[in-house]
């Protein structure tokens, strides 16, 4: 089994939330190739383009990239540490993917942290976005985003330590 739901089968509010986000990168992805064909249409054939779909067309790849990222963790894809590549022994893989994911974990809470406090930021000037929509919403998806990527990688990092103490058991087990 492969996707989202293969690497925790039994949590289908995870696997619920990797499909919605699945979903809503599709709409964002279909959303921008419209409005950019669009604009491209308007000024080739008009001579001008709408105002609005430029800095839309900025936030649009802003909130797919960081919903890839949220993506990309949740199969397993977000970070890799390739300095050793091939040449570490295969005993030692499953505590370097260990290790990867409690660095991702910790990174993404402290991004988690500083996207707060940019929204915070943003809440208090109260600007105004695409779509007359306030920049704060806009750039919220950063703090959601790195949360999302930090509870995933917690429980990648959990599911991880339990496999880790499953083999030990076994092992444990084996006459020598």
């Amino acid at each position: 089994m492969t996707g989202p739901a293969a690497l925790y089968p039994n949590h289908k509010a995870l696997t619920l939330l990797d499909r919605i986000e699945e979903k809503l990168l599709c709409l964002m992805l279909a959303t921008m190739i419209i409005l950019a064909c669009l604009q491209i249409f308007l000024r080739t054939f008009y001579s001008g383009g709408l105002l609005w779909i430029d800095p839309l067309l900025r936030y649009l790849v802003l909130w797919c990239g960081l919903l890839g990222a949220v993506t990309a963790t949740s199969q397993g894809k977000h970070i890799a540490l390739d300095i050793f590549g091939k040449r570490i022994p295969p005993a030692l893989d499953p505590w370097l993917s260990l290790l990867t994911q409690l660095f991702s974990a910790l990174a993404a809470a402290g991004l988690t942290w500083a996207g707060c406090l940019f929204l915070a930021e943003e809440i208090a000037t109260a600007g105004d976005g695409p779509l007359s929509l306030p920049l704060w919403f806009w750039n919220g998806i950063f703090p959601l985003a790195f949360s999302l990527i930090t509870l995933k990688s917690c429980l990648l990092f959990i599911m991880q330590v339990k496999a880790l103490a499953a083999k030990d058991k076994t092992l444990g087990n084996k006459p020598l």
